[in-house]
């Protein structure tokens, strides 16, 4: 009778799991869907006609797909100054923000010394203020270093991030310390075990930060618009915004503008997806 009475409640429990995971797949099938159609329909205004853009009811599919908005984006933008702009300060910031970040982790994580939790704690406030807020003091700094209008004023700001910090910081803090240990008894100094023991153990972590960092500096706009108002040291999402007129927008060549500056972000993710997912795994709420 035991065994009979079991067999149908295991049964029931395996149906009423696999109604949960059908239940869970379908939410994530409506999520990944809500999330591709905006990027769907860009790419389908890019080949519309102002006359289907603003038609009503709105068309789905262009009628007859034309290459005009990209023609008046390259027409309208000096895309390839602003491209170099674009990734010379992409270029910059990423380099800066891991290898500062890095360093700063494996401070935290690491190393013992006086007011070091006070000093994170610090950080962490940092990461509750908004960016805004900041924007007055790296203004002035850029000016008093005579930076404006230049690519380094773009990046420099970018190099120092409390986010960057915590994220290292958390991949230093789970990694074992019996390599860090076998290191300093072969008579590595701090330096040598952060480059050659604990840098390497953190290239998943490194990678994700270095694809977030790519996505924050490709699409800011505000501080560009503040740093570099005039001149050719502009980068290209000042350029897509100046396209936005007063009285009327041309949504085509503005929607194809912006799929062309998206190519880039997506190629990065393509390369370092593997790390960066790696990365997010292992950053680890420990510590």
């Amino acid at each position: 009778m035991t065994e009979v009475v079991s067999r149908p409640r295991r049964a029931t429990g395996r149906s009423a799991s696999s109604r949960g995971q059908w239940r869970i797949h379908l939410f994530l099938i409506i999520a990944v869907v809500l999330m591709v159609i905006p990027f769907v329909w860009q790419i389908l205004t890019s080949f519309k006609t102002s006359n289907e853009v603003s038609s009503l009811p709105p068309t789905i599919f262009p009628s007859n797909p034309t290459f005009a908005g990209f023609e008046t984006f390259f027409a309208s933008v000096p895309f390839w100054m602003q491209f170099g702009v674009s990734a010379m300060s992409l270029i910059m910031r990423v380099i800066g923000q891991v290898l500062v970040a890095a360093l700063a982790g494996y401070a935290f994580a690491r190393l013992r010394f006086p007011g070091r939790n006070v000093i994170f704690a610090l950080f962490l406030l940092m990461l509750m203020v908004p960016s805004q807020l900041f924007l007055l003091g790296q203004f002035d700094i850029m000016k008093g270093l005579g930076l404006l209008n230049t690519i380094p004023a773009l990046a420099i700001p970018g190099i120092f991030s409390a986010f960057g910090t915590f994220l290292m910081r958390q991949a230093f803090v789970t990694m074992p310390k019996e390599y860090e240990e076998a290191a300093r008894l072969d008579g590595a100094g701090t330096l040598r075990v952060f480059w050659s023991v604990m840098l390497p153990m953190a290239r998943p972590m490194l990678a994700a930060l270095a694809v977030l960092t790519s996505l924050y500096s490709w699409n800011d706009l505000l501080w560009p618009l503040i740093v570099t108002p005039a001149g050719d040291n502009r980068p290209l999402t000042v350029g897509l915004a100046s396209m936005q007129g007063q009285f009327g927008t041309n949504y085509p060549a503005l929607m194809a503008g912006a799929l062309i500056c998206t190519l880039p972000l997506v190629i990065v993710f393509i390369v370092l997806q593997r790390q960066f997912f790696a990365g997010i795994a292992s950053s680890g709420l420990k510590g």
